[in-house]
């Protein structure tokens, strides 16, 4: 594949021939081009058809018509290995449709991700836009890179879960169901934010808020679960971790002039785990707090409160009851951090940090 140069020798992308390198860069991620239909993809394999839909669907990949030419070489391998983890008693035929859904929703996301920083990439280095060689070959360097990361950051995150499981189960704990601090944290005022912002600024202050609290979160032995827009769901294994998580995320939050004030809610007790996912009235208390926290504040719950009640690091002070949905007349504590004279540390007024979303 060429094309003509302009005189600098480096072209934009209106310049190339962007359908063809896309049907180019799709065949060479793919390992091939387009070969089968789903029925004759089942038949290889010897799945249920069916099975086959249900589980391209999981993915998150649109419907195809049965007549179709959608599938490559690498998806008849893809479904090989799907049989053998269900041969092997890994899977069923029901988990496998759950699995499915987790690594669709996981790695759109990570691909769409990384998809956007490889188009800056290009678009930033016009060396690579001299043709659609030059962008194919780009792509082809890069690829490998980034999937041997990703198989490294995976491999360190299951030994880390498998360690995790290892403790529960030297204290009798079941790891679908175990105890554990639950926190919400979203930046107040969001909504607002967004109807006199750019798309450029919203992207920044996201990405400050992402980088800050993966951070702080990893840093006190914390887990994100899941961030949502302007909301980040963390779980620690103990209460005092999930609590130093706080009260530094707010804190460091409220130090940064482009971001605005969080609201954290905490909440202790047990924890339905499913999927990388958690449930359970625990995540409904810690997330309820938070729609009643204001601007820098971190509420927390009864369990939370009690946990805490001994350590110097904090001051809690009690505050009314309020209904809430589900809850009733929920009871919350303000949580602070004890300063060195015992009292509570100063904090930082922000002119933008008023309630609301």
């Amino acid at each position: 594949m060429s094309a003509e140069q302009e005189p600098g020798g480096a072209r934009g992308l209106d310049a190339l021939q962007i359908a063809e390198l896309v049907e180019c860069a799709e065949q060479q991620l793919l390992g091939g081009a387009r070969r089968y239909t789903r029925l004759q993809v089942s038949e290889q394999v010897g799945v249920d058809p069916e099975q086959t839909r249900l589980l391209w669907r999981s993915l998150g990949f649109a419907s195809v018509a049965d007549d179709e030419v959608v599938f490559t070489d690498a998806d008849v391998d893809a479904l090989r290995q799907v049989v053998a983890l269900r041969e092997a008693g890994v899977i069923d035929r029901d988990s496998q449709v759950a699995m499915g859904r987790v690594l669709g929703q996981t790695f759109a996301r990570l691909a769409a991700s990384q998809g956007q920083l490889l188009v800056d990439l290009l678009v930033s280095r016009p060396e690579a836009l001299v043709s659609e060689d030059a962008v194919l070959a780009a792509i082809e360097h890069l690829t490998p890179l980034m999937q041997q990361l990703q198989d490294y950051v995976w491999r360190r995150q299951l030994a880390a879960y498998l360690t995790r499981v290892g403790v529960r189960a030297s204290t009798e704990v079941t790891p679908a169901m175990a105890p554990m601090a639950v926190g919400f944290a979203d930046m107040a005022g969001f909504t607002t934010l967004t109807r006199r912002s750019t798309g450029a600024e919203l992207a920044q202050v996201l990405d400050v808020f992402e980088s800050l609290t993966t951070e702080v979160v990893g840093a006190h032995n914390g887990r994100i679960v899941k961030t949502i827009g302007d909301e980040v769901l963390f779980v620690a294994d103990t209460p005092a971790d999930c609590a130093q998580l706080a009260v530094e995320l707010a804190e460091r939050a409220g130090r940064i002039d482009s971001l605005p004030a969080l609201r954290v809610g905490l909440a202790a007790g047990t924890v339905v785990t499913r999927l990388g996912d958690v449930f359970g009235s625990t995540v409904n208390i810690a997330s309820r707090l938070t729609s009643l926290s204001r601007p820098g504040w971190i509420l927390v719950d009864r369990e939370m409160a009690e946990a805490l009640a001994d350590d110097p690091r904090f001051v809690l002070r009690s505050r009314r009851p309020e209904s809430v949905r589900g809850f009733g007349h929920l009871r919350q504590w303000r949580l602070q951090a004890a300063a060195a004279d015992g009292g509570t540390a100063p904090r930082r007024r922000r002119g933008h940090a008023r309630r609301g979303r």
